[in-house]
């Protein structure tokens, strides 16, 4: 059997651990890993990896490139995507992209975690924060920016800081939240 990894945010975990990205992927024992570009600065790009193509797994991928061109995945100008790759995974650009998300996330934390009626619920790890707040609350904060109810029925919200939050992005939110849970 082997293992995928979904690796969307898995820069922002590798940084937070202080791992690379090898250390939090291929050493754990993944087989093949879809790197998410665009949730770390990439304009469009995703990457599939596969590790361990070995004696003991010869042909794992060997049918990719036909299966990827069949689901209409075929870039035509392949090298402008993977230069974007080769810049990200230059000089740790991941890393120091990851780093800030994080970093945001736990300005963020401090923020929210001011307003009384906002409770966060999860140690914040990496570039996420859940956080408990009036159901009332939901609906106007989604009217003017986007994310995801995590746990509908708790009123429990998960919010995403990226490469590019900035202090004053997490300011502005704040202060809307707490305009937003008085009612």
């Amino acid at each position: 059997m082997f293992l995928h990894m979904d690796g969307a945010r898995i820069a922002n975990a590798a940084a937070s651990l202080g791992q690379t990205l090898r250390q939090a992927t291929r050493d754990l024992g993944v087989d093949v890993l879809s790197f998410g570009g665009t949730k770390n600065g990439i304009v469009g790009g995703e990457a599939v990896i596969f590790f361990n193509q070995n004696s003991h797994n010869p042909k794992l991928g060997a049918d990719f490139l036909y299966l990827r061109k069949q689901g209409m995945q075929l870039a035509s100008k392949m090298r402008f995507i993977a230069a974007q790759f080769e810049a990200l995974l230059t000089n740790d650009l991941w890393r120091k992209s990851a780093e800030h998300a994080n970093r945001m996330a736990r300005l963020l934390e401090s923020a929210v975690g001011k307003i009384p009626q906002v409770r966060v619920v999860w140690k914040v790890e990496a570039n996420g924060v859940f956080a408990q707040i009036p159901r009332h609350a939901i609906a106007k904060i989604k009217e003017r920016y986007f994310f995801y109810p995590w746990m509908e029925e708790e009123n429990i919200v998960r919010w995403m800081c990226s490469f590019d939050t900035t202090e004053e992005d997490i300011k502005e939110f704040a202060d809307f939240v707490a305009q937003a849970v008085k009612g």
